[in-house]
């Protein structure tokens, strides 16, 4: 989550705005209690926490669409939020990453029993750490025990000291390597982004190519996502797009929009809610890996504790987060977060019914607030997969 789920902890909230509700109006939602009534009453309730601004898409099994928004967009001038509206894909972007490294295996130009070693020698080593002992399974899976060690900011003064601050793949790596793993390699889980590091990494290796541009020509290309980009090193996003605020304690909201991710070559993609409901689909729907990959995909392992908090009954496969649902089943997807920008996504396991919902507050001054946003996030996602007329597996 924002790139590193410990992080994710500690974001922030800013309170107030003006709640302007509105559902698609070319979109009709199905009889009863209706999907588009159930989304904006949701939306809704996500402003209500404080959060200044949502929007929401889903996207049934026949392709018919329900869109809500709530709050504003700029809490200076009150613009509405755009249903169309740009944000940061953060931790997201490890379902593309995971996508291209299966890609790969299913082309057979590298194996997930491969080592950290045989693509980047000499490149895991001290501490405690060795690449020699490490799959990219586990490096896909958080299961590497490689410390997370993505630099962040916790107060006003940290962020704009270093929202402009450029760090090389080499340089993330050796703040991971500057501590010992957490624990010995596949023995437990713990959510890492320095193995996603480290998965780009090779992913150039093997094709030659930055793992934004296999991105792009793999994923982004054949599915049409024209909305999706990657920014590289640039601080800001494309138009439209909400302002994003952190919250560091009271009298403390701070408008956090304009920064570089900090691991900018794989966490600076940007997305829209069309888009993201678009790519789940078609990687649940079989339409970017073959059925051996995709099923690898889904192979699970259970999280830790402290994210368990976050994902009830979550489990964590090859970059992609399984979730139960409240009417049975499970749902797919992987939730990203940064710079004030939240964001939830789910899909059924056959992709024909899919939401996300992206929030541009951040709730951190309280672990009861970050809990709070969270399930709330997390029930409109529920509610979308659960209506009336969807298909769970």
């Amino acid at each position: 989550m924002i790139s590193t789920l410990r992080r994710r902890l500690a974001l922030a909230l800013a309170v107030a705005a003006l709640l302007t509700a509105e559902v698609a109006p070319a979109v009709a939602g199905p009889a009863g209690p209706s999907a588009a009534e159930r989304l904006r009453r949701d939306a809704a309730a996500l402003h209500a926490l404080g959060i200044s601004g949502v929007q929401a898409r889903v996207v049934g099994p026949d392709g018919r669409q329900w869109i809500a928004t709530s709050g504003s967009a700029d809490l200076d001038t009150g613009r509405p939020v755009s249903s169309l509206g740009y944000f940061r894909m953060a931790s997201t972007s490890k379902t593309l990453i995971a996508t291209v490294v299966l890609q790969l295996e299913a082309e057979g130009r590298l194996s997930l029993g491969d080592t950290v070693e045989d693509w980047l020698p000499g490149v895991v080593r001290g501490n405690g750490n060795d690449g020699r002992r490490i799959t990219l399974r586990q490096l896909l899976r958080h299961t590497s025990g490689l410390y997370d060690a993505l630099p962040g900011y916790t107060s006003p003064q940290e962020y704009y000291e270093q929202r402009f601050r450029v760090w090389d793949a080499g340089q993330l790596v050796d703040l991971a390597l500057a501590h010992p793993p957490d624990f010995p390699p596949g023995s437990d889980w713990s959510y890492s982004n320095t193995g996603y590091v480290l998965l780009a990494m090779i992913i150039q290796q093997v094709t030659g190519h930055p793992a934004h541009r296999e991105i792009e020509n793999r994923i982004l290309g054949p599915l049409g996502l024209d909305e999706t980009r990657w920014m590289g090193a640039s601080p800001t996003l494309p138009r439209p797009h909400a302002r994003a605020y952190e919250f560091f304690g009271p009298g403390l909201r701070v408008d956090v929009t304009d920064r570089i991710p900090v691991d900018h070559d794989n966490l600076s993609w940007v997305t829209t809610t069309r888009d993201e409901n678009r790519l789940f689909r078609a990687l649940l729907q079989g339409r970017l890996l073959p059925a051996r990959q995709l099923a690898k995909m889904k192979q699970t392992v259970a999280v830790s504790a402290d994210v368990q908090l976050l994902w009830p009954g979550g489990r964590y496969g090859l970059g992609l987060v399984q979730r139960p649902l409240s009417c049975g089943g499970v749902y797919w997807g992987h939730e990203g977060g940064d710079g004030g920008y939240i964001t939830l996504n789910g899909v059924t396991g056959d992709g024909r019914r899919s939401a996300v919902v992206s929030m541009s507050e951040a709730r951190g001054d309280t672990m009861e607030h970050v809990l709070e946003q969270e399930s709330a996030a997390s029930t409109l996602i529920d509610h979308a997969l659960c209506a009336a007329g969807s298909s769970i597996r």
